[in-house]
């Protein structure tokens, strides 16, 4: 065996050699021994740990792949996200500084996708390994909210009655302000048997709502989320903040970018994490490209109190972005972009009068680019904020705010 010396992290978490070796669970300054094959060591042995390394907190942490970093101390984690949301920005030629990164506490995720099959000897369900297609059982998991982790065994049950020996079914779990929201796609297809069976789960464990395969089966009452003063019930299996920490820290940010606009575009709405909050004070025009979630931002704009006038549009904002005459009629934007960024909107934003953007982002290489984009056109930053609502991964997300004289 031979000893390496790990240089840096890479983008995934693992340490890499001066060799260009992948390592895993290894940090930087660390010497570690192991045979190199393939261009990675996999029985690594830490010869001389960094002190940054810590026990992980979850007895999962080594076989399963939801968490990267467990082995690195809480600092080193939020200065490692932090430097590479910098770093992105510098190879875009954009200098700034950035403001302390906000993390959210464990046992806090309220979303989960679970994955379970069916095996000779029962059931499986978990998360998958790193890099692979393996299935680990987390039934400890600590980045989970209670009131998901407490039905595990339930999830399992639900294997039995609705998985296949043939293929994964994939289990998305949402601790919605009302109960359980559970939306199960690859599973069997329903009989009568099954309906009855699924009707009964759904009324011993009290869920909010079980959909199977895109169809909405039973539920106990209506799976609600709050957006400021609005109660919404999104599609099933919706995106949604990660944690309720999470949305409440890129809601006040957005808050503090849009001032005291009077009107606002909301791009990427969704189902109006930020257009509702919004509308307690300013006209918030909300623009998405999947109906059903403008639909349920709807209905939760008529039935809450207070809030000024909201319009919606659905629009595929990639290959139809909002005009730079449209953008003009407003005092400001946010947008929240999926992993791609917004390229095509933000050469629109460019060519605007806006002088306000509130920008959300879960991809720091594309957030750079978009960024230099608006830079390019007059635009300023005025402040950068990371937001670490997945802890121990390697994702991290950005709230900006640019400002253009």
């Amino acid at each position: 065996m031979m000893e390496y010396v790990i240089q840096r992290l890479g983008h995934k978490g693992d340490g890499i050699t001066a060799e260009g070796l992948f390592v895993p669970n290894a940090l930087p300054g660390e010497v570690v021994e192991g045979t190199p094959a393939e261009g990675r060591i996999a029985d690594v042995r830490i010869v001389t740990p960094s002190p940054d390394r810590v026990k992980p907190a979850c007895r999962h942490a080594r076989a399963c792949g939801g968490c990267a970093l467990q082995h690195a101390s809480d600092d080193f984690v939020a200065q490692w996200k932090t430097d590479f949301v910098a770093t992105a920005l510098r190879h875009q030629g954009i200098s700034t500084g950035l403001e302390p990164i906000l993390t959210s506490p464990t046992q806090s995720r309220r979303r989960a996708v679970f994955h379970g099959r069916r095996t000779k000897k029962g059931v499986m369900l978990g998360l998958h390994a790193r890099a692979s297609d393996s299935l680990v059982p987390v039934p400890d998991c600590i980045l989970m909210v209670p009131e998901i982790m407490a039905h595990y065994a339930d999830l399992e049950r639900l294997v039995e009655l609705g998985g296949s020996r043939r293929g994964e079914m994939d289990i998305t779990v949402i601790a919605s302000d009302s109960g359980l929201d559970i939306s199960v796609r690859n599973g069997k297809p329903l009989d009568l048997g099954m309906r009855v069976e699924l009707g009964q789960f759904v009324r011993d464990l009290g869920l909010s709502r079980l959909s199977w395969n895109g169809e909405d089966l039973a539920g106990e009452a209506l799976p609600f989320l709050s957006f400021g003063k609005a109660l919404v019930v999104p599609p099933p299996g919706a995106f949604l903040q990660a944690t309720a920490a999470g949305q409440a820290a890129l809601v006040a940010l957005m808050r503090r970018a849009v001032g005291d606009a009077e009107r606002i575009i909301d791009l990427f709405a969704g189902c109006g994490t930020f257009s509702l909050p919004l509308a307690e004070s300013a006209e918030v025009h909300a623009v998405e490209g999947v109906s059903d979630m403008l639909d349920a931002l709807m209905k939760g704009w008529r039935q809450a109190p207070g809030l000024k006038r909201m319009s919606v549009e659905t629009r595929d904002l990639f290959r139809q972005p909002a005009r730079s005459d449209e953008l003009n009629r407003f005092d400001a934007a946010v947008i929240d972009p999926p992993r791609a960024g917004a390229q095509a909107q933000c050469a629109e934003i460019s060519k605007s009068n806006l002088t306000r953007v509130g920008f959300v982002s879960c991809n720091a290489i594309t957030f750079a680019r978009d960024a230099k984009q608006l830079i390019d056109s007059g635009f300023e930053f005025e402040w950068i904020v990371p937001v670490d609502q997945f802890r121990w991964s390697t994702h991290v997300e950005i709230a900006a705010c640019f400002r253009r004289a």
